[in-house]
């Protein structure tokens, strides 16, 4: 038996058992952070360096992409190491500032995922009014609240976390660090006032989903009253991304986290968090980029742009 003072490393899951198989994650997890990097790193070039871009929308979509950026960076890199030399640990700080960092960077992704959403409901549903709700100040203070909330919601998670006493080891069931994985290691009754912080943080999170659930059947309904096919397609164009990424951005996470304990398995579970911690980051600008004409254009342009220097 063992208390939190006297750990001073934990022991990440491992992805693979044989040799092959940890060379193999490492490249794949290579190769997802590389188009990670790019596809965001375009896309936030594309809409700093592109004047017509300076809209609310790719506004937000540049601080998904920075949120995004984070989130590949927290866990992947930890993860390919651990893969490359065949290890499993992680430090005590180190994993604390890789649960910081977990925590801010997806509860970013999430509120400004739900800032989109409401720039979409104005965009289609009050249209007159999108220059006054959606102004540059407006947009300045949105973007600010999400990531001060992200913070302060980051902050409260890592210090609860990290003040309770553990008496169950140092392995997590995890390749990164994780609330549910740390909260099993600690002692019986003693993670009462994380689970409080976390009821609050779910509270938080199903609200902004319920408002987002609701923004968008206001859209639909908006979109289907429109005459023309055209104006519907328009409208359809600069909402789908929005929703394909949110529908797999939260049904991922709700899968993992509220699935029925008589379907976890070892396997199942790295899936699952692969997918919503790994996948996103890559997937969403490829998701934006295919389906938005505008931003599609300029990333061109830089590209062409940039060979053509060289």
């Amino acid at each position: 038996m063992s208390n939190s003072s006297s750990i001073r490393h934990f022991l990440l899951l491992a992805l693979a058992d044989t040799r092959q198989l940890q060379l193999l994650h490492f490249c794949l997890l290579l190769g997802i952070s590389l188009v990670a990097l790019l596809a965001n790193g375009l896309i936030i070039s594309a809409v700093a360096c592109g004047h017509h871009l300076h809209t609310p929308m790719f506004f937000f979509l540049l601080n998904l992409a920075l949120s995004d950026l984070g989130f590949i960076c927290t866990t992947v890199p930890k993860a390919m190491h651990n893969s490359l030399w065949d290890t499993r640990n992680i430090s005590y700080t180190g994993c604390a500032a890789q649960l910081f960092s977990f925590m801010f960077f997806i509860s970013a992704e999430y509120f400004v995922l739900s800032i989109m959403c409401y720039d979409r409901y104005v965009s289609i549903c009050k249209p007159l009014h999108y220059g006054t709700l959606l102004g540059s100040r407006a947009c300045a203070h949105m973007a600010a609240a999400a990531w001060a909330s992200a913070f302060l919601n980051a902050l409260m998670h890592t210090a609860s976390t990290f003040s309770l006493p553990l008496c169950h080891g140092n392995a997590l069931g995890q390749f990164f660090c994780e609330i549910p994985q740390i909260l099993k290691l600690s002692c019986s009754k003693s993670y009462l006032r994380e689970l409080g912080v976390l009821a609050f943080s779910g509270c938080l999170g199903v609200g902004c989903f319920v408002f987002i659930v609701f923004s968008y059947v206001q859209i639909f309904r908006a979109v289907l009253r429109i005459p023309t096919e055209q104006g519907r397609h328009k409208a359809f164009s600069t909402s789908l991304p929005h929703l394909a990424v949110v529908s797999l951005f939260v049904s991922t996470v709700m899968f993992a986290h509220l699935k029925p304990p008589s379907m976890s398995s070892s396997s199942l579970d790295l899936a699952l968090s692969v997918l919503y911690s790994v996948v996103p980051p890559a997937l969403n600008p490829l998701i934006y980029s295919l389906r938005n004409q505008e931003l599609k254009a300029e990333v061109w342009r830089l590209v062409t742009g940039c060979f053509q220097k060289h």
